[in-house]
C-alpha cells in the first residue's frame, strides 16, 4: 500500500505539472495574433522548435537518471519535457484557432454537443434528447464540462484546451506507470515514443487517445497480476532459474544472462545495476520479482534513486543470477509485496476507466486482458503437468493451476465493473425500468480500412521502420520477456478482434475494428522502443568501439525521433485545416474568410431564448442543422445520424414520426400531432427556407454500403405553420418556427 501510495501521490503531482504546463502554453500562445496554419508555415516553424525543447529536456532528464543526480529534477524535467511536446506539438498549429482538430466537422461536431451539454450541466445526460440518461461514456466530457464550467468558458471554446491539456495530463501518469514497470531512464524513452505517436495518429479523438496512451503499460500491469509463476511454484529464485522455467515464458535462457553480462563488462551501463535491466524479464523477473514491480510496488533497494521500479527489480536479477552461479537458494519470497493484488487493482481501475470513457477501447482492452487469463491459465496447466512428471507420476492438480489467474480476473472484472457503473448506471436503470432499447446501429460502419487487417509495419515509412523493429522484437523476446509477452498478447488481441469484425459482417454488423489502427500503432511504437534499446545494447557487446557506437545510436535516435515530430502536423494537416475553415461559435472562421451558416446561429439563439422565455436547456429544438446543439445547449428532438443516437430515442421512429409530421395537411392537425408525440415534442423548428417549402435534410442508415449514411430531404409546407400557435422568425438562410404553447 506504501507503494502503491506513493505511485498515486506522484502521478497526482504529474498530473499537476503536465496542466501548468499546458495551461501557460497555451495561453501563451492565445496571445499572439498568428497567421492561420493552412496559409502560413509561421506556426509549424515554431512548431518544431517547440519539439525541440521537449527532446532537450527529454534527453537531460534521461541523463540525470543514469547518473543517478537530483531523481525529482529528473522527474520534473521529465514531466515537463512530455507535457510540452503535447502541448506544443498540438497548440501552436492549432494556435490562431478556437476550435480543436476538424473542428466541429463530421465526428467532432457531437462530441462538442456532448461536452457543450455537460458544460451546461453537472448532471449525466445524453447529449441530444431530452430525458434520456447518456449512451456513449461520459467520464472525458463530464471533466471537461466542470472544467470548462469553472473557468467560465462555453463548451465548444473549451474543447480545444481540454482536450490538448487532458493529453498532456494523461501522458505524464503514463510516464510515471511506465516508471513503476521498467526501468526510469526506458520509462522516459518509451513514454515519448508513445507519446509522439498517439498525437499523430490518435489525438483526433482525444477522449479515446487518453486510452490509448496508458493501454501498453496497463497491459503490463495485467499481465503481473495473472502470470505470477514463482508464486505458483513457491520456489527460490535460483531454483526457478536453474530449473528452465523458461519453458512456460517466465525465465530467461542462460545465453541471455550471458548476453546481460557481456553488455555490462563492455562499458554499456551508465548506472549500477542497469547491465542486469534484461533481467527483470529473466530469471527473477519471471516471478515474484516482476509481478511486484507490475503491481506498482517494486522491490526496493538502497541504491535504488531516480531508476525507477525496473532497477531495483535489476538489482534482485542480478542477485538471481548469483544465486544461479553459486547454487545457493535465494528465495523468492512474496513477503512484503502485495502479491500481485496491487496490480489487479490497477488492471481493474484502468479498465474502469476506459469504460467510462470510450466503449469499443474499454471492449478491445478487456478482451486482451480475459486473454492473458486463458494463457496464464494455459501456462499454469503446463507447469502443473511438468511439475508432475517430475516427481514421477505425481498426480498435477488442474484445479490448482487454473483457480488463481481466474480468481484474479474475475476480481479485476468485478472493478472495472463497478467504476463503469458511476457512468453506465443510469442507462442499466432506463432499461432495467422497462424502456429497451431499439436496434442501435452504431456498429454499422465499414470503411476499406476495416475489410482489411492493419499491417502498419509493413509500410514503406520511418514509421513503418519503427514498428517493424517492434514486429521483431516481440517475437525475439516472447519467451523470455514479460513486457514483450504483454504487448505482444494486446497486439494478438488486436488481431483476433479485426478477424471478428470481418466475420460479423456475415451478421450485418461489425466491431469497429477499423478504429484500432492507432491502438496498434502505439503498442507496436513501444515495442519498437524496446527493441530499439536492447538491440543497441547487444550491439555494444559485439564491437570493440562501443563508444563511439554509443553515440552513434543516440544521434540516430535523435534524428528519427526529430524526423517523425516534426512531420506531426503535416500527418494532421487536414483536421487542423478544417478547424480553420469551420465556422466557429462566435461567428467566425480562423483563416479570416467569410463565415458560414453558423454565424448566424448568434443571432437565432438570442430570438429563441426571448421568444420561449425559458432558459436553452428547458427547449427542444428539431433541426438539421446539428451543429447548433454544439454551441448551444438545446435539446433535440433528432441526432445528426443513428450511429450517434442513442438507442433508447427510437431513431427510426423518430424520423418516421418527422415525415409523417410533414404531410399534414392543416395547422390544427400538425399541433394535434405535436401533442400526441410519444416522445417530447420540439418547442421550435429550425429550418432551411426553400420556396414554398421549410427544409431538413436527414440521414438514415444505410449498411453495408460505404459511405453508409444516405442523405434525403422532408419538406414542411409553409402554410402548416401560418397559425397562431406559431411564431415563425427569418434569420439569414434560416426560418425558426416557436412552438406557442
Amino acid at each position: 500500500m506504501r507503494h502503491i501510495g506513493s505511485g498515486v501521490g506522484e502521478a497526482l503531482l504529474a498530473a499537476v505539472v503536465a496542466a501548468l504546463v499546458a495551461a501557460v502554453g497555451l495561453v501563451a500562445f492565445s496571445m499572439v495574433q498568428w497567421p492561420a496554419f493552412n496559409s502560413s508555415n509561421v506556426t509549424r516553424s515554431l512548431t518544431t522548435v517547440g519539439q525541440v525543447g521537449a527532446a532537450v529536456l527529454l534527453g537531460v532528464a534521461i541523463r540525470l537518471v543514469r547518473a543517478r543526480r537530483w531523481p525529482w529534477v529528473a522527474k520534473m524535467l521529465s514531466w515537463v519535457g512530455i507535457s510540452t511536446f503535447v502541448t506544443v506539438t498540438l497548440g501552436m498549429p492549432l494556435a490562431a484557432t478556437k476550435l480543436y482538430l476538424f473542428g466541429v466537422s463530421v465526428d467532432q461536431e457531437f462530441r462538442t454537443e456532448y461536452l457543450t451539454r455537460l458544460t451546461d450541466s453537472a448532471a449525466v445526460h445524453d447529449m441530444t434528447y431530452a430525458d434520456l440518461p447518456p449512451f456513449y461514456p461520459a467520464g472525458w466530457f463530464w471533466i471537461g464540462g466542470r472544467v470548462a464550467n469553472l473557468l467560465g468558458m462555453d463548451g465548444w471554446e473549451a474543447f480545444k484546451p481540454y482536450a490538448i491539456g487532458s493529453l498532456a495530463v494523461v501522458a505524464v501518469i503514463a510516464l510515471v506507470l511506465w516508471s513503476k514497470l521498467i526501468r526510469a531512464d526506458w520509462a522516459i524513452g518509451v513514454s515519448a515514443a508513445t507519446t509522439a505517436v498517439a498525437v499523430a495518429y490518435a489525438s483526433p479523438e482525444a477522449y479515446s487517445a487518453v486510452i490509448v496512451l496508458l493501454l501498453p503499460p496497463a497491459l503490463i500491469l495485467a499481465w503481473g497480476a495473472l502470470y505470477r509463476p514463482l508464486e505458483r511454484s513457491g520456489g527460490t529464485v535460483g531454483e526457478v532459474a536453474s530449473s528452465g522455467a523458461g519453458a512456460s515464458g517466465g525465465a530467461a535462457t542462460a545465453s541471455d544472462t550471458a548476453t546481460s553480462h557481456n553488455a555490462a563488462t563492455a562499458g554499456n551501463a551508465a548506472t549500477p545495476g542497469s547491465a542486469a535491466a534484461s533481467a527483470v524479464d529473466s530469471a527473477a523477473g519471471s516471478g515474484a520479482v516482476v509481478g511486484t514491480a507490475t503491481s506498482g510496488s517494486a522491490a526496493t533497494s538502497g541504491d535504488k534513486g531516480a531508476a525507477g521500479g525496473e532497477d531495483s527489480a535489476a538489482s534482485s536479477g542480478m542477485a538471481a543470477r548469483s544465486a544461479q552461479t553459486s547454487g545457493s537458494a535465494t528465495t523468492a519470497s512474496a513477503a512484503g509485496t502485495a502479491g500481485g493484488w496491487g496490480a489487479v487493482i490497477g488492471a481493474g481501475l484502468f479498465l474502469g476507466m476506459a469504460a467510462s470513457f470510450y466503449t469499443l477501447y474499454f471492449a478491445v482492452a478487456a478482451f486482451a486482458v480475459g486473454l492473458m487469463g486463458l494463457v496464464s491459465a494455459g501456462l499454469a496447466v503446463r507447469a502443473e503437468r511438468v511439475a508432475s512428471r517430475a516427481q514421477r507420476g505425481g498426480a498435477g492438480s488442474i484445479r490448482r493451476a487454473v483457480v488463481p489467474p481466474l480468481v484474479r480476473l474475475i476480481v479485476i472484472a468485478a472493478i472495472a465493473g463497478l467504476v463503469a457503473l458511476v457512468v453506465w448506471l443510469p442507462f442499466v436503470l432506463k432499461m432495467l425500468g422497462g424502456t429497451m432499447p431499439s436496434s442501435g446501429t452504431a456498429f454499422h460502419y465499414l470503411p476499406e480500412g476495416g475489410a482489411q487487417l492493419p499491417l502498419p509495419m509493413a509500410e514503406f515509412s520511418l514509421s513503418g521502420a519503427f514498428f517493424l523493429l517492434g514486429t521483431v522484437w516481440l517475437v525475439l523476446r516472447a519467451a523470455s520477456s514479460r513486457r514483450a509477452q504483454a504487448l505482444g498478447i494486446g497486439v494478438v488481441a488486436i488481431y483476433l478482434w479485426c478477424l471478428l469484425s470481418m466475420m460479423a459482417t456475415a451478421a450485418g454488423t461489425t466491431l469497429l475494428s477499423f478504429r484500432l489502427t492507432p491502438v496498434l500503432e502505439v503498442l507496436l511504437a513501444a515495442a519498437g522502443a524496446f527493441g530499439f534499446v536492447e538491440g543497441a545494447r547487444e550491439a555494444y557487446g559485439a564491437l570493440n568501439e562501443a563508444g563511439r557506437f554509443k553515440f552513434a545510436v543516440v544521434v540516430v535516435a535523435i534524428v528519427g525521433a526529430l524526423a517523425f515530430t516534426q512531420d506531426i502536423p503535416q500527418v494532421l494537416k487536414p483536421e487542423i485545416t478544417t478547424a480553420y475553415t469551420d465556422t466557429d461559435g462566435n461567428g467566425e472562421r480562423a483563416d479570416k474568410r467569410a463565415p458560414g451558416a453558423a454565424s448566424y446561429y448568434r443571432e437565432i439563439d438570442a430570438a429563441l431564448i426571448a421568444q420561449t422565455g425559458r432558459p436553452r436547456s428547458d427547449s427542444v429544438v428539431l433541426t438539421a442543422d446539428t451543429s447548433f446543439l454544439s454551441f448551444y445547449p438545446y435539446y433535440g428532438f433528432q441526432a445528426l445520424t443513428s450511429h450517434y443516437a442513442n438507442p433508447l430515442a427510437d431513431f427510426a421512429g423518430r424520423a418516421a414520426i418527422i415525415e409523417s409530421w410533414s404531410k399534414l395537411n392543416s395547422s390544427a392537425a400538425l399541433v394535434d400531432a405535436l401533442d400526441k408525440s410519444p416522445w417530447r415534442a420540439p418547442d421550435a423548428f429550425l429550418f432551411r427556407s426553400s420556396g414554398d417549402t421549410y427544409t431538413l435534410r436527414l440521414a438514415k442508415d444505410v449498411y453495408p454500403n460505404d459511405p453508409n449514411v444516405k442523405r434525403y430531404t422532408v419538406s414542411f409546407p409553409k402554410e402548416l405553420f401560418a397559425d397562431p400557435h406559431f411564431t415563425t422568425t427569418n434569420i439569414g438562410p434560416f426560418t425558426f418556427v416557436v412552438v406557442n404553447r
